[in-house]
């Protein structure tokens, strides 16, 4: 392997000379991208195109989690509907080869923008245009949930009728092969997301982990715009107000006790011309032309979700397996999330 963790860049290389000699370049260079606490992800350059590499994480993988296939398959098949994803270059199981990275992974072209990960990169705008950014993002939202699975070839791409059971008794699991440590709060919280689980209403294509920096902002001051929505690896066919429970959970993340403005980091701040979650809902309901049930239930799920996810990334964390900085912060925001899905649902 070379210096960048996870990665052979020479077989890389050699691997696109090979499949795709009309993007080969000369010698590659890879850097990990910041920000992802799951999925590593690669900037690859040296290539006729700025490309993206994305792979599971190191060392412990949780069953059915990371699943790099099912990701570059929801990115091919939204290309060219409304709603903005990269492009997808390949897939590759280099599990017996080990080659290049030794697990699957994917290529994708890299798409234009930046992340909107911290309130000082606010200053870039104006307020009138976050306000528009924001409606922005979540009109795309609605408009994933307008896409027609069979159309663009995804409808068996999940099974929609007992979609919420099966994603709490997924993620009980996921909870449960992460354990390290006592949890009350969480395991208090999983317990009661068993009570009064709403019967869901309608199917479409579900991201999963939407919110604003899992997407890409071009532009600038008066105009931002959404040119890529990223981090489909949680995708699925099911019930689209999970969509809106996650949503609601990273814009108001700021106000999370526990310091989880540094550990989870959020550009959102009202001061600066953001909408609440409150007139982005009203903004969804109008663009998908229906009424927005009672959230509660799918406000307390997301705090559950996050949590198990960054219980995960604590267990990695403390066997030595994860590539970055902050990764030391996620286990103590555990319990505050699952606190605020107890107060929530």
């Amino acid at each position: 392997m070379t210096e960048t963790p996870g990665l052979d860049v020479a077989g890389l290389g050699r691997w696109l000379v090979s499949a795709h000699p009309e993007l080969a370049g000369g010698d590659l260079t890879a850097s990990v991208i910041a920000g992802g606490r799951s999925n590593l992800t690669y900037a690859v350059e040296g290539a006729r195109i700025p490309l993206v590499l994305r792979r599971p994480p190191l060392g412990h993988v949780l069953s059915s989690a990371h699943d790099m296939r099912r990701e570059h398959r929801v990115i091919s098949a939204l290309a060219g509907t409304a709603v903005p994803v990269p492009t997808a270059v390949d897939v590759v199981d280099d599990t017996e080869a080990h080659e290049i990275t030794g697990t699957t992974f994917f290529v994708m072209e890299r798409a234009p923008g930046r992340v909107l990960a911290h309130t000082s990169q606010n200053r870039l705008y104006t307020a009138a245009g976050l306000r528009r950014l924001s409606i922005d993002l979540v009109r795309h939202l609605a408009d994933l949930h307008a896409v027609e699975p069979d159309a663009v070839g995804l409808g068996d791409f999940g099974r929609p009728d007992g979609y919420l059971a099966r994603q709490l008794s997924t993620w009980r699991r996921q909870f449960d092969a992460s354990r390290s440590r006592e949890t009350p709060a969480l395991d208090a919280l999983q317990a009661g997301l068993t009570e009064g689980m709403p019967q869901s209403r309608r199917a479409a294509v579900v991201h999963g982990d939407y919110r604003l920096d899992n997407a890409l902002v071009i532009g600038s001051g008066d105009d931002p715009r959404i040119s890529a929505v990223l981090d489909w690896e949680m995708a699925t066919l099911g019930d689209p107000f999970v969509d809106l429970g996650i949503f609601a959970l990273y814009w108001d993340i700021a106000d999370l006790p526990g310091g989880a403005e540094g550990a989870v980091p959020s550009a959102v701040d009202p001061d600066a011309g953001y909408p609440t979650f409150d007139e982005l809902v009203d903004v969804y309901a109008e663009q998908a032309g229906i009424r927005v049930p009672d959230l509660r239930w799918y406000r307390a799920f997301a705090a559950y979700k996050l949590a198990v996810i960054l219980e995960g990334i604590h267990f990695r964390f403390q066997a030595g397996d994860t590539v970055g900085d902050g990764f030391d912060r996620m286990g103590a925001l555990v319990e505050p999330l699952a606190q605020k899905g107890l107060q929530v649902h």
